[in-house]
């Protein structure tokens, strides 16, 4: 029986063997005492562009190729690792000799042997084509969101005043009680108003839809991320009539963040300020690096928020929702679900306003 055993566990060795030589993922382990790259199957020398050999010589070689903007995370990472921290789905970029950059999702496991040697080994795949399709959705996605927010903002307007101009109608074509022009007026009245309930309740969904799928982080330089939504945006200021500004204090701001649903929050922030800033006003989006978090700032020179709101903002269901400077509709929910979803991330918000000054938000995020 023991022979059989053996025979057993060296056919099992033989095909994992051959697995892990064939794979497209790159295998590894690493001495954590000897510092040393212990193994490494024929996968890396097509993602790194390495022969292992050069790296058992010199387990130097991949660090150096690790983008400068990632090393500081990957070392805090590792050594959380060594903690027992358990680690997976770790991003980062490395930088190949002809300058071209991949992207590499790193699953790594901490194991302590019989002798009490410790071994970090794990699974690396290359997700450059994934993180590049990603990139241009997510480019597409922030143009779709500020298009909706810019023609729901071009025709609520026109169709509010058709509304309000109805109504005037309506009062002064009363004294000739002609039931045909009533009707009529009313047509109008009703078409408008529903019209502009559908634009926005629209747009309201797109945002409760995507709040409500499962949380996924990920480490995110927001400058880049931001700079999408705004690009998107100053593309429509002679629309929305309004002076755009992003400004920032560096180049790297990154955060664990839900891409999806934080960058969600930024426009709906964004839309809001178009929503109450009147034409020729001005909406900033400022970053800036604290200690140990990030800073979001959010602000207009719209009409502000009257301070008996200022408390119940956040609620579900506030009495502090109102229409837009062009009678757009809202249901309320925004901003219940923005704090949410910043909560969701560790980070806190929070606002100054005064009325017929305007509007800033705060959003405070940990750095990653």
């Amino acid at each position: 029986m023991q022979t059989q055993s053996i025979m057993i566990d060296k056919i099992q060795g033989e095909i994992f063997e051959k697995l892990i030589s064939q794979t497209n993922r790159v295998v590894f382990s690493y001495d954590v005492e000897a510092g040393a790259i212990t193994y490494l199957n024929k996968a890396f020398s097509y993602v790194w562009r390495r022969t292992p050999e050069s790296v058992y010589s010199n387990p130097g070689i991949v660090f150096n190729l690790v983008h400068p903007e990632d090393r500081e995370f990957l070392v805090q990472e590792y050594h959380e690792l060594l903690q027992g921290i358990i680690k997976n789905n770790l991003e980062f970029r490395i930088i190949l000799p002809d300058k071209s950059i991949k992207w590499l999702q790193l699953f790594p496991e901490l194991l302590v042997l019989a002798d009490g040697k410790k071994y970090v080994a794990g699974f690396l795949d290359d997700v450059t084509v994934a993180r590049d399709n990603i990139g241009t959705l997510e480019k597409f996605g922030a143009k779709k969101n500020s298009i909706l927010e810019i023609l729901s903002h071009d025709l609520a307007g026109p169709l509010a005043n058709i509304q309000a101009l109805s109504d005037v109608l309506a009062q002064s074509t009363g004294q000739y009680q002609n039931a045909e022009v009533s009707k009529v007026i009313r047509i109008i009245r009703e078409s408008s108003e529903r019209s502009v309930r559908l634009i926005r309740d629209f747009v309201q969904q797109e945002f409760l839809e995507s709040s409500h799928s499962g949380l996924l982080k990920k480490r995110i330089n927001l400058v880049s991320k931001v700079d999408n939504i705004i690009e998107q945006y100053k593309e429509g200021e002679k629309h929305i009539q309004k002076d755009i500004r992003f400004t920032y204090s560096g180049t790297r701001f990154y955060a664990l963040i839900d891409e999806n649903k934080f960058m969600q929050v930024i426009n709906n922030l964004f839309s809001n300020a178009i929503k109450f800033t009147p034409d020729n006003g001005v909406i900033s989006i400022d970053l800036s690096e604290k200690e140990a978090t990030i800073l979001i700032t959010v602000k207009d020179t719209g009409i502000g928020i009257p301070e008996r709101y200022h408390g119940e903002l956040f609620d579900k269901f506030t009495k502090a929702r109102r229409e837009g400077l062009r009678g757009e509709p809202s249901t309320g929910l925004g901003m219940s679900i923005i704090k949410t979803i910043v909560g969701w991330h560790n980070g806190r918000i929070w606002f100054e306003s005064k009325e017929n000054v305007g509007t800033t938000f705060y959003i405070e995020l940990p750095k990653d």
